[in-house]
């Protein structure tokens, strides 16, 4: 049986060699310009995510907000840990400030301009619970709760939710914003907020995760 299927290995192998995939053959339409024509943004993903399949989009966002709160339900009744492992050498501690600026810095960048260039909400919102996280374990964890209840990070997040939902479903009922000129900043009608909306929902929900394993875990 082994022969059987070194044979049929190598004919498989000849045949890849020999026999290239055939190139598919397009008609004058590229799905991509349709997209980019559409959606009004030259990130076609974006225009896929916030505008072609935006219905899945909502519940993504749904489903992040559940995550946060069944690691807050799953943590409540544990007790805080005493001790709280973090960075405590100057170097560390520099670089990973540095990083927390590039990532904070790379954040915004993709917030703003995400439906211009590769980025997106998804991904700033990771690179800012990135800078957040790089924060965390050289801060210390009281001083990092302290400033998530001044600035009211959690309302924020539940109304960037409550906001992205709305606007979404205004946008499916076929209500939307003038495209504008594409390539502009200011393109690709409710886009570029619903971008900005989910960038900042999903950094402080990081930020909440951030506390809370640090709060009972002391790891992060």
């Amino acid at each position: 049986m082994k022969w059987v299927y070194l044979i049929a290995g190598i004919a498989l192998f000849v045949k890849t060699l020999l026999m290239p995939n055939p190139e598919a053959q397009w008609e004058e339409f590229s799905i991509i310009e349709s997209i980019v024509a559409d959606s009004g943004v030259p990130n076609a993903v974006s225009g896929i995510i916030f505008r072609n399949r935006l219905y899945d989009t909502i519940f993504e966002v749904v489903v992040f907000t559940i995550a946060i709160l069944g690691v807050r339900f799953l943590l409540a009744n544990e007790k805080p840990t005493k001790k709280v492992y973090q960075f405590s050498d100057r170097p560390s501690i520099i670089l990973a400030r540095l990083g927390s600026t590039i990532a904070a810095l790379v954040s915004i960048e993709l917030a703003i301009r995400g439906h211009l260039s590769p980025g997106g909400g998804f991904a700033a919102g990771v690179a800012g619970g990135t800078a957040i996280g790089l924060i965390a374990i050289t801060s210390s964890s009281e001083w990092m709760e302290e400033i998530y209840k001044k600035w009211n990070a959690a309302t924020w997040e539940k109304v960037s939710v409550l906001i992205f939902i709305i606007l979404a479903v205004i946008t499916l009922i076929g209500w939307e914003l003038p495209q504008g000129e594409l390539g502009n900043l200011v393109s690709g009608g409710v886009i570029p907020i619903l971008n900005i909306l989910v960038a900042i929902k999903v950094a402080l929900g990081s930020w909440a995760v951030i506390l809370l394993f640090i709060r009972y875990r002391g790891l992060l």
